[in-house]
């Protein structure tokens, strides 16, 4: 499960106080598909960035009891001098996975081929994608963080991506950022809203997506 501590996130944008999460107190349960709403701008990335521990809260805590991903297809984190290989590499490493295992599954996955051993600064948006899709996949977690990010490429290769993630959300939970209702009913079994730094959960996705469309209306 995750678990959210008296958490609070503020900060500052352009001389006026942006307020994320205001003493948030929630607990997701362990193996669910969470999707996450909220209206644009209400911190529904930082709040998975916090989750992922990529940003840190102002006060108060976010705990888990299992493993949690970063971001799903997230390319930020590589290093553009690296290879897609070096990359992978490196990211087994922080993870304690095996190396070698987790290198011929992205090369395999990806697709990228030769450009797999050239720098990553080379790689257009989607070979980007790809890369970082793959690594996503070829690494076990008990939560997957998803921000938008399901699948790139082709008809063929979206088809892959998608059979894949599915498999990973059969055996692990996820929390889910999209604003696609179709998507998060399709996807996730509970919801949360994020509104003005509160943060409810609901353990029926449709009760959180009515929540959320009462909020946009107001």
């Amino acid at each position: 499960m995750i678990v959210f501590r008296n958490l609070a996130k503020t900060y500052h944008v352009r001389g006026r106080r942006k307020t994320v999460a205001s003493n948030i107190n929630v607990i997701f349960p362990t193996g669910i598909s969470v999707g996450l709403l909220g209206r644009n701008g209400a911190g529904k990335s930082t709040l998975l960035k916090i989750i992922a521990g990529a940003a840190d809260p102002t006060s108060g805590e976010v705990i888990s009891d299992g493993s949690v991903s970063f971001p799903v297809g997230f390319a930020g984190s590589f290093h553009p001098d690296m290879t897609g290989a070096q990359n992978t590499r490196f990211v087994a490493r922080i993870y304690g996975a095996d190396t070698s295992a987790l290198v011929d599954y992205v090369a395999d996955f990806s697709e990228l081929g030769v450009h797999f051993h050239l720098p990553f600064r080379t790689y257009s948006a989607g070979m980007k994608s790809r890369l970082a899709f793959g690594v996503s996949m070829g690494l076990q977690f008990d939560t997957y963080l998803i921000d938008e990010v399901t699948a790139v490429g082709d008809a063929w290769f979206k088809q892959k991506s998608r059979s894949i993630f599915m498999d990973r959300l059969s055996r692990s939970g996820a929390i889910f950022v999209s604003h696609s209702n179709g998507m998060l009913r399709e996807l996730c079994t509970a919801g949360a809203v994020l509104e003005s730094g509160n943060l409810e959960y609901f353990a029926d996705i449709n009760d959180a997506i009515a929540h959320h469309e009462y909020n946009m209306g107001k």
